[in-house]
């Protein structure tokens, strides 16, 4: 079993059959299933690898931000009202493991 944590998160994959299952620990202490039965007939090294790409794909480190809908704002009277355009939200990707600041300062 290989563990290792992403963006604060604690994960394992676990032989399971011919495949492998990538969990991820609850802060309550159960494990919650991320993928089933994948990377059959793999080891274990290159099968955590391969977890950690799909859990870094499913799990992105980064922050959406919703811009102006400049394309429609609403009209009242002179005033043009700009609402957010939740329709297309841009995400900001960090390279970094986590969002959380560091533990320890120094």
């Amino acid at each position: 079993m290989k563990s290792f944590t992403y963006n604060d998160m604690d994960f394992s994959v676990e032989k399971s059959g011919n495949g492998w299952d990538v969990l991820r620990k609850n802060p309550d202490g159960k494990n919650a299933i991320v993928a089933a039965g994948v990377y059959p007939g793999i080891g274990e090294g290159e099968a955590g690898t391969k977890a950690e790409t799909l859990v870094k794909s499913i799990y992105p480190v980064g922050v959406k931000t919703v811009g102006p809908d400049v394309a429609h704002p609403t009209l009242i009277g002179d005033v043009k009202i700009v609402f957010p355009d939740v329709a297309h939200p841009n995400f900001i990707y960090w390279d970094k493991k986590s969002a959380s600041f560091p533990k320890n300062i120094g």
